[in-house]
């Protein structure tokens, strides 16, 4: 072993045992593994009490890094037995006066955890009183819409289509084509078991127009549009452009609320049906390259295979998406606090609670509208 690699040696002088400490005690060498490795085991056999003495006047060099070591070993009190230089006694005495002890361990009880749980279900009930408050507040705004269309912030409305419809539109063609795809390999395997490949196009057609084509173009919205209408919103929060707007009378829902919303409630159904044609052309593709379906043949049985009601049933449930989508963000973005960590927190929150309120409704209207189109 290196002379200066930090190490002890344990020796007996009489009845006392004594550890002598020996090399350098610094960050530099206490930093490297392998040396703090052995260290560590050194020092757990020479556990503090008063039968165990510490020398250190054999030591190299001493830093604040190696006293603290020390101090938080010897259970941050002094040994019985200590043999030190001057220079050594007043850095260990520095290192003492300015540890702080670690704070006693709380006991959580029933009773906190029932505190715990009422903060949970007051801060739950704050954001659904708020999210009610938003949804009342939009069918004021819609009405004053409709009753003076002309001065209406249509030009935000159409700015938000783009950016929200258009712009949506390569991402998830992409996402449904490969939707559709892997859904025809996997069916293929079964169905080609029992001779009934003719089926592919019933399972797929009411699958990807029902279900899969509203809620997958849904949920990539709920990601894209939603984290970004609440990080705008959040940004106005943080620049304190939403204080301008409330000195000024600009009604906020008005101007921010309604806008997102009705782009969304009109963008929704038209990539829904982007998303779902996209994924019948992947799954249309994949079927005839696995099952021989030809194309021609899919085409022709689609409209029998798949009801018309199934198509409004998803354009309904697309618009639904789209507002709920639309008014969590916004309540996400207007529940920012002036500081970038809440913008953050706020944007997770928005995102992760977005895609779960697209499920659950998707749970719903699957519930409640389970004998419509079969």
């Amino acid at each position: 072993m290196d002379d200066t690699a930090p190490h002890l040696q344990q020796h007996q002088e009489g009845t006392q045992r004594w550890a002598q400490l020996r090399g350098r005690w610094g960050a530099a060498e206490l930093g490297q593994r392998s040396l703090w490795r052995d260290l560590r085991r050194q020092l757990d056999g020479a556990a503090p009490g008063k039968e165990q003495g510490w020398d250190l006047s054999e030591v190299q060099w001493l830093d604040h890094v190696g006293a603290q070591l020390l101090w938080d070993h010897w259970g941050q009190q002094w040994p019985a037995q200590l043999r030190t230089t001057d220079l050594q006694r007043q850095m260990l005495e520095r290192v003492a006066s300015l540890t702080m002890g670690c704070p006693p361990e709380t006991q959580v009880n029933w009773w906190g955890w029932l505190i715990q749980l009422g903060l949970v279900l007051l801060g739950f009930m704050a954001h659904v009183r708020s999210m009610v408050e938003m949804v009342g507040q939009l069918l004021l705004d819609v009405l004053r819409l409709i009753k003076n269309p002309l001065r209406g912030p249509w030009r935000d409305v159409s700015g938000h289509l783009y950016a929200m419809g258009a712009t949506a539109l390569p991402i998830t063609a992409l996402v449904g084509f490969l939707i559709g795809v892997v859904l025809a390999y996997l069916m293929s395997l079964q169905l080609r078991q029992f001779g009934a490949d003719a089926f592919i196009v019933n399972i797929l057609g009411i699958s990807l127009v029902r279900e899969l084509g509203p809620l997958l173009g849904a949920i990539l919205v709920a990601g894209r549009t939603g984290s970004a209408i609440t990080a705008q919103i959040g940004v106005m929060r943080v620049n304190e452009e939403l204080d301008a707007m409330q000195v000024m009378g600009i009604a906020q829902g008005y101007r921010l609320v309604m806008p997102r919303a009705l782009a969304l409630a009109l963008a929704m159904p038209l990539v829904s049906m982007w998303t779902t044609v996209c994924a019948l052309v992947g799954g249309m593709m994949a079927a005839d390259a696995a099952m021989g379906v030809s194309p021609a043949y899919f085409l022709q049985a689609m409209p029998g295979a798949v009801d018309i009601a199934n198509l409004y049933l998803a354009l309904a449930k697309s618009v639904t998406f789209g507002v709920a989508i639309a008014l969590i963000a916004c309540h996400w973005g207007l529940e920012v606090e002036p500081n970038t960590q809440s913008l953050g927190r706020g944007t997770t929150s928005s995102v992760v609670i977005s895609i779960t309120a697209v499920i659950v409704l998707d749970a719903i209207f699957a519930i409640a509208f389970r004998k419509v189109g079969f």
